[in-house]
């Protein structure tokens, strides 16, 4: 594997948006952890609510170990012979130390809270129908979740190698992509 990429975040900062570019741009294979929980989920019959892929990543991490998601999309790669990788979105340590002991690179993304609000509700997807209240309070619980194979954004968050604040332009966005690309690259090389 030629480049290896975490991407992780607050939810509605552009996670997905910095993936796309990755992948449209720059030919990257993306694999996704929320793809993977919510197969999980759907195979249980459980609504697809946030809460309940908490609960489902949680329960999956307790049951096969905290690197699980992230290594379940590693191994995918591995098998699918792809060189440059893109895997989103790490939400625990272990997955983020996974990645990085693989010789990954850790990008988090976060954006302004209303400006992020007002992106989860133009998206609207299943697990994104909250008031801003329920916003917030999902955001703080995923950032210290007490459960001890739960997630841990704010700490993976602070693990990051680069962080991208995503509260400009689509290009601004691009831009400081490039320039994280730049000093990979650029690391990678000395």
């Amino acid at each position: 594997m030629k480049m290896l990429l975490g991407i992780t975040g607050t939810d509605g900062s552009g996670k997905g948006t910095v993936v796309e570019y990755l992948v449209k741009e720059k030919g990257f294979t993306h694999y996704s952890s929320r793809t993977f929980i919510l197969e999980h989920i759907d195979k249980e019959g459980f609504p697809r609510t946030r809460n309940q892929m908490r609960l489902t990543a949680n329960k999956l991490r307790a049951r096969h170990g905290d690197a699980f998601v992230v290594k379940q999309a590693y191994e995918k790669a591995l098998e699918d012979g792809k060189e440059y990788v893109v895997i989103e979105s790490l939400r625990a340590v272990a997955e983020a130390d996974f990645l990085k002991g693989k010789g990954g690179v850790l990008i988090a993304v976060d954006a302004d809270v209303k400006l992020r609000y007002k992106r989860v509700q133009e998206r609207r997807s299943e697990s994104d129908m909250v008031t801003f209240e329920e916003f917030v309070a999902h955001e703080a619980l995923e950032a210290e979740d007490p459960d001890p194979h739960g997630m841990q954004k704010l700490k993976v968050i602070q693990m990051a190698d680069y962080i991208v604040l995503n509260n400009g332009t689509l290009e601004e966005l691009h831009t400081q992509i490039e320039e994280v690309l730049q000093k990979i690259k650029s690391t990678k090389v000395s």
